[in-house]
């Protein structure tokens, strides 16, 4: 053999080793522990820069586990990680009648399907007589090649060219011809018969038995199809609806000992709260609001992380008539000053915690409207302590005749934009009951459940998961009231207080995954959600093998209530946002608001030419140009751009504005991430445009890798080499840039137009 025969073994020996790394999801750092040698050196031996000892390929074969003769030679029986067939080299399984048919993985353990390459001779002939149809067991998928084919599947009958392909249930009667005056090859994959047709994963039904009679039932309730699932929403009695009188006073008088909290603090410190302990609690915070000055209409600000006087705060307000405005304690001076001024805030009940009492002073001294700052959790001069203070006054509130309800304003959201300072969202007394739905189909909230949504109160969300819904379906919710997320406190947290139910944003549940999930116990866990962001598919199969739950995703906006989701009863489509929710009526619109079809990217709208939904904002705050340029025509526009399949289900595609427009083409980042975020060294990725001269925009990927994994420019490469062979071309991530952290919002959402 002469030299260069030998290189050129040593090269496929190398390369082989680095797919097979690839393959399992080593990194090279992990490779080069389980070897017993450098990192440097391993990379060297991967790059097929030098001989490789045979001690070395047989510690990789072991960590592969496969023999070392699959290694060496690259093909045989026994390998179940890859297999490799050159081309012609594929065994004949069929050659009559003008087809020839080449299995592509022979001898591949335990695929879940079988490659062929085809040839279909032209016969002038079959050009006049009907396809011969016939089928099998499973699916099929066929990429021409070269010239063009004719197929038909069921009744419909498709021409596929050079680059075209077809993805059909091949237990429909199909078959196809080449036309066109020549031969045609192409690629099928075909699920073998002996794998069965795998079903559609079937979201099971609420506990129904346990969870009849609800007391929300008086204002709200649901018709269901068979399986549980909710298909028209019922609404009663609504325009008295106050929430916090109607049910949590009322569970209280009726099931007063009922669990509502299980509040954990930044101390590990326990506190259990009955739904009376909250009824007597927000009463005595409503005399003591009130002796301060706070009266309806009044826009009290609640920056209060976690506590558990949150819950006090928000609800005496309800039954005060004074509008709640949720804050993160995030915010600084000139965010504090902006919001004063913007919402006319008179009052603000603020965390003691931290820094954010002194930004709230820097800020009031010059705001026009804030009299009142009342204090948890320590002392302040100028400041009321609310925990010295709340506790002296009557559990005794009585519902007044005139009490606020229906329409009248409850809640105002600041809700970020593009562009310019934050929009205020208002929403009635009737926007809890539109989270019945969110709790009871989607959380699978229950009264022997013990909810945990992973979300600070000053942000939409903590709503959606920790107060309106789940008590509405009388479960209790459970809060940890942190600091800084850390995966490995959280954990444990499971099994220690039996916690139900769960819902977190995708950024967290990466976080989770990066543990070994294994060492914790789970088992309690009934269903798993998410929202806030588009969920990666790779951490929704990572976050099932650990665990056995799949995560049902949702979607919202601040100015709604859950507007799509995966509901109870409902077929589960990993990496949809799921199905419209009873109540809206949405579509998908083009530029022009004209409807667009199955398949093509549109703008999510509530069409509400027909009615508005019980919980869609009633606007935006002393701004009506900005009301009316999202909601004009009979549709209130969301901004965020998906498509929809055949079977009615939505999937994200992004923001509008977050559309990078390179050489003509339009490229949502979320597909890229995607794919980013399959690779196992990468914590978290932000994808958006970057301007260039020649193409206008081209992709950037900013990335934060996981610890231990060094930013290289091999790395950069590695990346960009794998988004290409994985995406298609126009896509390519042309600029990779590593960073420490990515800009977000204060709801955790990756701000791309900042990367």
């Amino acid at each position: 053999m002469n030299q260069t025969a030998v290189d050129n073994k040593l090269h496929e020996l190398a390369r082989r080793i680095r797919e097979m790394r690839e393959i399992i999801g080593y990194t090279s750092a992990q490779m080069a522990e389980r070897t017993d040698v450098p990192v440097d050196v391993y990379l060297r031996y991967e790059e097929g820069v030098c001989d490789l000892p045979i001690s070395f390929i047989h510690k990789c074969a072991l960590a592969f586990g496969v023999e070392l003769t699959d290694l060496l030679e690259g093909h045989s029986a026994k390998l179940s990680s890859y297999t490799v067939t050159r081309r012609g080299q594929g065994p004949v399984t069929a050659e009559e009648d003008g087809i020839m048919i080449q299995n592509l993985a022979p001898m591949f353990r335990q695929k879940l399907g079988a490659p062929y390459w085809v040839t279909y001779k032209y016969s002038e002939a079959q050009q006049h007589q009907p396809i011969h149809t016939s089928t099998h067991a499973g699916q099929e998928f066929d990429l021409v090649i070269k010239g063009a084919l004719k197929v038909q599947v069921g009744n419909h009958t498709e021409v596929l060219h050079e680059g075209d392909s077809i993805f059909y249930k091949s237990s429909t009667p199909h078959g196809m011809i080449a036309v066109d005056g020549e031969d045609c090859l192409f690629l099928a994959f075909v699920m073998e018969s002996s794998a069965p047709e795998k079903a559609d994963y079937i979201l099971p039904q609420t506990k129904e038995t346990q969870d009849t009679n609800l007391i929300c039932n008086e204002f709200v309730y649901a018709d269901e199809d068979e399986k549980g699932t909710p298909v028209e929403l019922h609404f009663r009695n609504a325009d008295r609806f106050n929430f916090a009188f109607d049910i949590v006073d009322q569970i209280a008088r009726q099931q007063g000992d009922r669990l509502a909290m299980l509040h954990v603090d930044n101390q590990k410190q326990e506190r259990r709260f009955t739904f009376r302990d909250i009824k007597d609690a927000s009463n005595q915070t409503a005399n003591y609001f009130t002796s301060l000055g706070i009266r309806r209409g009044d826009r009290v600000m609640l920056g209060l992380k976690r506590h558990y006087q949150f819950w006090f705060a928000i609800l005496a307000l309800h039954k005060i008539g004074a509008i709640a405005i949720p804050a993160t304690n995030q915010l600084v001076q000139h965010d504090f000053a902006y919001r004063f001024d913007a919402a006319g805030v008179s009052a603000i009940v603020c965390t003691g915690d931290g820094d954010t009492a002194h930004q709230v002073d820097l800020a009031a001294a010059n705001s026009k409207t804030l009299k009142t700052k009342i204090l948890v959790g320590g002392n302040r001069d100028g400041w009321h302590d609310f925990d010295a203070e709340y506790g002296l006054f009557s559990r005794r509130y009585l519902r007044a005749d005139d009490a606020p309800c229906g329409d009248d304003p409850m809640l105002m959201f600041f809700t970020s934009g593009t562009t310019g300072y934050p929009k205020i969202a208002m929403h009635s007394y009737k926007y809890p009951l539109g989270h019945y739905v969110t709790a009871r189909y989607w959380h699978w909230a229950h009264r022997d459940g013990l909810h945990f949504t992973i979300s600070e109160t000053g942000w939409g969300k903590a709503l959606w998961g920790k107060l309106y819904g789940q008590w509405m379906c009388e479960s209790a919710v459970f809060v940890y009231d942190f600091d800084r997320f850390h995966a490995e406190e959280i954990l444990p947290m499971f099994a220690k207080y039996h916690i139900t139910t769960f819902c977190a944003p995708p950024t967290m549940y990466r976080m989770l995954i990066k543990q070994d999930i294994s060492q914790y116990d789970l088992s309690s866990i009934e269903h798993a959600t998410t929202a806030g962001e588009a969920l990666n598919p790779e951490v929704f199969y990572q976050f099932e093998k650990a665990t056995g739950l799949r995560i049902a995703e949702g979607f919202g906006q601040t100015e709604t209530t859950l507007t799509l989701a995966n509901l109870t009863g409902g077929a589960l489509k990993p990496g949809s946002m799921g199905k419209p929710t009873p109540g809206y009526h949405l579509d998908l619109v083009d530029a022009d608001g004209n409807p667009v079809a199955d398949g093509e990217n549109g703008e999510i709208v509530v069409r509400t030419d027909e009615g508005v939904p019980c919980g869609l904002f009633l606007g935006y705050y002393l701004d009506e140009e900005k009301t009316k340029a999202a909601w004009h025509d009979g549709m209130y526009h969301t901004g965020d751009l998906a498509w929809r399949d055949e079977d009615g289900y939505f999937w994200y595609v992004g923001r509008a504005d977050d559309v990078i427009k390179s050489s003509g083409y339009r490229i949502g980042p979320f597909e890229i991430e995607n794919v980013i975020m399959e690779l196992p060294y990468v914590l978290e990725c932000g994808v958006s445009a970057a301007p260039d001269p020649v193409r206008g925009q081209v992709v950037k990927a900013s990335i934060v890798l996981v610890q231990g994994t060094d930013g290289t420019d091999e790395l950069k490469k590695e990346i960009q080499q794998y988004v290409k062979t994985h995406t298609a071309p126009y896509k390519y991530t042309r600029i990779v840039e590593f960073r420490t952290e990515l800009p977000k919002t204060i709801s955790g959402k990756i701000i791309r137009n900042k990367l």
